[in-house]
């Protein structure tokens, strides 16, 4: 597509959602995308040749490359290093692409199409209704997202995840801690659900109480195997759109391709956004882009630009480009600020509670159980494979070692890092442990954020520098959760409870490119005519702790329509829009 109406910088978790739209108004879209395009004949060998330029058809789209390229072996797809799924280029002889982080701390993305949703679990909860509608950062009520909310629970679909004997163990601590379920998709109150997930649902032949014992690959929907965090590969065999996780590669992409108007070019990495001068502020003409295995600088003109290449490189682009900066570009940073809490349990607990002697973290999809408390943030279920528990967990805390740490008076025995053979002493538990996840509804602050590290330059520019320390009230909502997650392991039974006291893990971002802030409520940027954000660096906040893809690719839709609005002919069959306050159930 030489010759495109809007070019996309980013095919990520929430880029194809605004492709699609786009591309079903008769748009015609140009993603452009820094790592590989897995499953795609056009590139059969990702990690080892460049394969051709691009791709534009549903044709090219195959579930036998995918079963080649996605092992579902934790090292191979998940390392930092050399791993499919890590933040670098396609060619696995290179190293990953390089940022500055000098505080404490680790940057866990995934460059490639689908970009982090290709490790993700697949949670979609809505954010929490008082997260939009009584904090003050969003220009848009919380009823303007959920038409877009409802669209995508349609498309992936989204469902509540199974309950498997780790959620029943989760369950019920959260029942005998006094919360009560919440039966509705727009959270208000505090409560405990199933996951809200984009996964298809389990065969019916993979019941509890059935019988089966036959081979995974005679199934259809989630395998409960829980391998989402390496790509999600199952069912094996399937096609690549009837793959049980819908992250935007098998749910998303496939839809935008279809509509013959969206075109991906992958291993692009954009350089610099054009611009000219207009009527009134700057506007974006185009993008230059370098092809990372030639290393070609090219450049691609077009009506619009849209920048989803996610928190740290959509601002690090805008920088390197030398756009205005009221400054706010990159600022207001929110992470979720995580912790983690485990609670190992003895063998006739578990059998009494959920009829088996083991938790098995293994048993069911990696997060499908949460319980949500407003106002401060939202605790779940956590499954790592073993060995990204043994470093979460154990560690990497910034609260010392686990003996040097006085817990006299806390909900929890043990506190920060456990090493040598007390580790090994801990992960010989695994199968008896839940472990569970904090994510803390941490608050923009213009002191957090992104900015250029002008002492360091990579090929595509200077590189982008995290700056990130959590406020007061951050901690204190973040100790709030974990004791109510060491509550609830202890009302369940556990017999020894630990917490990580966990080192910062920029995963969960929003935020940096905010509504109201950088961009406008169509999420144009104020500054620059013709721009677009549509990632979730628009996003106004953290959503309240609920993980963010659901709500940055709603925005996304959103940030489509309102694109096709201003600059072409409008929007042909828009999604109804919710003139009413969202009701509880819908």
């Amino acid at each position: 597509m030489s010759d495109p109406d809007v070019v996309v910088v980013g095919a990520g978790g929430d880029a194809p959602a605004l492709a699609w739209r786009l591309g079903q108004q008769g748009i015609d879209v140009l993603l452009l995308e820094a790592g590989p395009f897995h499953g795609n004949e056009q590139f059969p060998n990702p990690h080892s040749e460049r394969g051709n330029a691009a791709s534009a058809s549903t044709e090219d789209l195959s579930g036998d490359l995918l079963d080649q390229q996605f092992t579902a072996r934790e090292g191979d797809m998940g390392s930092p290093v050399d791993g499919k799924l890590r933040w670098g280029p396609a060619d696995a002889e290179r190293a990953p692409w390089a940022r500055t982080v000098p505080q404490t701390g680790v940057i866990s993305q995934v460059a490639g199409v689908g970009g982090t949703t290709l490790h993700y679990y697949g949670n979609h909860p809505r954010a929490f209704v008082p997260s939009v509608d009584q904090q003050p950062h969003w220009p848009i009520d919380y009823a303007d997202l959920v038409p877009y909310y409802q669209h995508l629970e349609a498309v992936h679909p989204v469902k509540p995840a199974p309950t498997t004997p780790k959620a029943e163990l989760f369950f019920e601590g959260a029942r005998r801690s006094g919360y009560d379920l919440t039966t509705g998709l727009n959270v208000e109150d505090e409560g405990y659900r199933p996951f809200p997930n984009a996964i298809h649902q389990p065969d019916e032949s993979l019941r509890r109480d059935g019988d089966y014992d036959g081979d995974f690959r005679d199934v259809s929907g989630d395998t409960l195997a829980c391998h989402e965090h390496q790509g999600g590969p199952h069912p094996r065999g399937a096609d690549f759109e009837d793959r049980a996780k819908r992250g935007s590669l098998t749910s998303l992409v496939p839809k935008a391709l279809a509509t013959g108007h969206v075109e991906i070019r992958p291993n692009a990495f954009a350089t610099d956004i054009l611009t000219r001068a207009g009527p009134g502020p700057l506007e974006a003409c185009g993008v230059a882009y370098r092809d990372t295995w030639t290393g070609r600088t090219r450049r691609v003109f077009a009506d619009c630009v849209v920048l989803a290449a996610g928190c740290i490189e959509t601002p690090r682009l805008w920088l390197n480009s030398g756009l205005p900066d009221d400054g706010w570009v990159g600022k207001g940073l929110t992470t979720h600020h995580f912790d983690f809490v485990s609670g190992t349990f003895d063998s006739d607990t578990l059998e009494e509670l959920i009829g088996q002697r083991k938790v098995e973290p293994h048993q069911g999809q990696a997060a499908g159980s949460r319980l949500d408390v407003p106002g401060k943030g939202g605790i779940a279920v956590n499954t790592f494979a073993p060995g990204i528990t043994a470093s979460v967990m154990f560690s990497e805390s910034v609260d010392g070692f686990a003996f040097e740490n006085d817990t006299t008076g806390e909900p929890w025995d043990t506190q920060g890092r456990v090493t040598g053979t007390k580790l090994k002493e801990e992960m010989s538990d695994y199968r008896r442990m839940l472990t569970l996840i904090c994510h803390t509804d941490d608050r923009p602050r213009q002191d957090n954020g992104v900015t250029l590290d002008e002492a360091t330059e990579d090929e595509h520019g200077p590189v982008a520098r995290i700056d990130w320390s959590p406020h007061p009230e951050d901690d204190e909502r973040r100790d709030d959760l974990a004791r109510r997650a060491s509550k609830l392991l202890d009302e369940a039974g556990a017999n020894h409870i630990h917490r990580a006291g966990a080192a910062p893990i920029f995963l969960h971002l929003q935020s940096s490119m905010a509504l109201g802030k950088v961009l406008d409520s169509g999420g144009e940027a104020l500054s620059v005519d013709r721009l677009f954000v549509a990632d979730h660096s628009a996003l106004a906040n953290g959503v309240g702790g609920a993980n963010p893809t659901h709500t940055g690719q709603a925005l996304a839709l959103r940030t489509a329509e309102h694109l096709a609005e201003r600059y072409f002919d409008g929007v042909a069959d828009p999604i109804p829009a919710n003139p009413t306050p969202a009701s509880a159930d819908d």
